[in-house]
């Protein structure tokens, strides 16, 4: 902040004022129940224990999150809820930090003790990073500089300022004792995402594939032992969109791991149960376990595709997500890093890519680049025109193969319009409406060749 590197002993100065604010009447907390959403919020549900005298009284709860949503918040009495009833809910965050304690001190007398010795003592007119003005008794004004200013000497508090983001309540009891109470709220800064690892076998026909998940918190607030849930899907919020804080890198190192979280259906998402307390603290990215290794079948498949990326010849790692498949859980969405061993079997990264919430029995996609010798080439051969609204072209689309030994490979066109391949040299399927692909297998060394005509109306 910049008056505390202007005046560098404010804040420690603060200690010494003989703070009077009161003192939260709420006990130690029994528990705190914490659901991150990956959308960059989190439901915190507290669970307090109240000493509560008969009547109207004010309670404060000062350890909340720094980026509460205060509209949110909720208060329920647990074991009398009908002897307990919210009078009024109020958010303080005027919090005490030296620019704003300095702000209220403005047009009163404070006293400023100099590095050198001595002190100098006036009306604060003004303050900025580098100076305070102080008005002095004979009409003048005398301007400090940063360079000669120890420390700054104050009165007393003004009031209002706390500490930390308070949440207060204004509650009448009918019944004095202990009363076990939830305070709930959303907050946001807080958010998670899943990272994977997969080993490609080195026949390229299966994967070992460990799931992470990265929690990072930035909330202002540090959740001790809690319970902790994270919630897959989009969930609709009514808000504008606010920057995400980048998450950081998930740790490299692998380890022995055993599964950590339950997982379930909830509503239109999914649910991943801790089960285990963690506690999760503020500005910090904690990385847990999701699942452990996992062995699947997988397949290589190359793709080439002239329209959209002509030349080049896409690599793929397919494989489905199913339990007979050595899977079957639903992953939520995430980025994946494909690693295989060399000869000297030493892992080494081969590509990645980010796959989108993957439910049960589905198939996963993942991109990992081009082929380096394998390559493909696209070209018109003919067009005719049939009508005003009807015509004629012929394609040929050329594969070579550079490698020692032969590849499969997907031929990709796309035809719009009302269209029918008049003739073709090589069997086709019709992916859909727009789609048609040709699988052909490349001897090493070698090269196929792709003709087809097709009539397009439109």
């Amino acid at each position: 902040m910049r008056l505390v590197a202007t005046f560098a002993a404010l804040m420690a100065a603060l200690g010494t004022f003989g703070w009077n604010a009161p003192a939260a009447s709420a006990a130690d907390g029994e528990g705190v129940s914490l659901t991150v959403y990956n959308q960059n919020f989190a439901l915190v549900k507290d669970v307090r224990a109240l000493d509560l005298a008969r009547g109207v009284q004010t309670v404060r709860i000062d350890d909340v999150a720094a980026s509460i949503d205060p509209t949110s918040v909720h208060f329920a009495a647990l074991d009398h809820p009908g002897q307990v009833a919210v009078l009024e809910q109020n958010y303080q965050y005027d919090l005490a930090d030296a620019q704003r304690l300095l702000s209220r001190y403005l047009d009163q007398e404070v006293t400023a003790n100099l590095k050198e010795g001595g002190a100098r003592t006036g009306r604060l007119l003004s303050f900025d990073g580098g100076s305070l003005v102080l008005a002095q008794r004979d009409g003048g004004a005398v301007v400090l500089t940063r360079a000669e200013v120890r420390d700054i000497t104050l009165g007393a508090v003004p009031g209002g300022l706390v500490a930390k983001p308070t949440l207060v309540w204004d509650l009448s009891s009918r019944r004095e004792g202990t009363e076990r109470s939830e305070i709930s709220y959303l907050t946001d800064n807080v958010t998670w995402h899943a990272e994977y690892v997969a080993v490609v076998n080195r026949n390229d026909t299966g994967l070992d594939l460990n799931g992470w998940v990265s929690l990072d918190n930035h909330s202002g607030a540090t959740y001790t032992d809690a319970k902790l849930k994270l919630v897959a899907g989009d969930v609709h919020r009514v808000q504008e969109v606010a920057p995400m804080r980048k998450a950081l890198p998930m740790a490299a190192a692998d380890m022995v791991r055993a599964p950590q979280f339950q997982e379930s259906g909830f509503f239109e998402y999914h649910v991943y149960t801790l089960e285990r307390p963690a506690t999760v603290a503020d500005r910090e990215t904690k990385q847990l376990s999701l699942f452990p290794s996992a062995a699947a079948g997988a397949k290589k498949v190359l793709i080439y595709d002239g329209m959209q990326n002509a030349g080049k010849v896409e690599v793929r790692m397919e494989f489905d997500n199913s339990k007979a498949n050595g899977l079957g859980m639903a992953l939520p969405a995430g980025k994946v890093r494909v690693y295989k061993e060399d000869t000297d079997r030493a892992l080494e990264f081969v590509g990645e890519d980010r796959i989108d919430h993957t439910p049960r029995d589905e198939k996963v996609r993942l991109t990992m680049g081009n082929a380096f010798d394998v390559v493909g080439e696209r070209t018109r051969t003919d067009y005719r025109k049939l009508s005003d609204t009807s015509y004629e072209e012929s394609w040929r689309i050329q594969v070579r193969n550079h490698k020692e030994e032969k590849v499969d490979v997907v031929v990709v066109e796309h035809l719009s319009g009302d269209w029918d391949i008049r003739r073709e040299s090589t069997q086709f399927r019709k992916k859909d409406a727009m789609t048609v692909e040709f699988p052909v297998t490349v001897a090493a060394d070698d090269s196929v060749t792709v003709t087809y005509t097709a009539r397009i109306k439109r």
